[in-house]
């Protein structure tokens, strides 16, 4: 009777002689996580603030509608009142985009912040793994040298 090669036996013999610590892919998986972390909390304040600048800029045009909206006296109160309106629009505008200006700034200063902090802590973590791999791989390839001189 013929029987078939165990080849699932055969991978795990083959994956024990090339060792893998798990432990730098579980570091390295809660670096990203923290990185995404950090990332989300950039995003998510700039859009509250935006929100509020937005909120802002709304309620203080709204009240400025009311002076539009009263009965006047005299036609020229009414050119007066549209011409106040204007601008008060226009100053609230520039203040408004200032304003997010100063949020997108500050968005990008934070995000180059942790693309550089990221960058430097994934090169230490891969020149970290790469040392033990390389020595692992040393000490595994002497082990299998030696036992096959045996």
């Amino acid at each position: 009777m013929i029987s078939t090669q165990d080849y699932t036996k055969m991978m795990q013999d083959m994956m024990g002689q090339f060792p893998m610590d798990m432990g730098h892919m579980q570091d390295s998986f809660k670096s990203y996580a923290a990185f995404g972390e950090k990332m989300s909390k950039v995003a998510l304040e700039a859009a509250e603030k935006s929100t509020e600048i937005s909120s802002k800029w709304a309620m203080d045009t709204i009240g400025k509608v009311g002076s539009i909206a009263t009965v006047k006296d005299d036609p020229s109160d009414y050119t007066k009142a549209m011409t106040d309106f204007a601008s008060a629009q226009a100053e609230m505008t520039a203040e408004s985009m200032a304003a997010y200006a100063e949020v997108a700034k500050k968005v990008q200063m934070e995000t180059v912040e942790l693309m550089l902090a990221a960058g430097k802590d994934m090169s230490e973590d891969m020149t970290s793994a790469a040392k033990k791999a390389g020595s692992d791989m040393t000490s595994a390839a002497k082990k299998t040298a030696g036992a096959a001189s045996k």
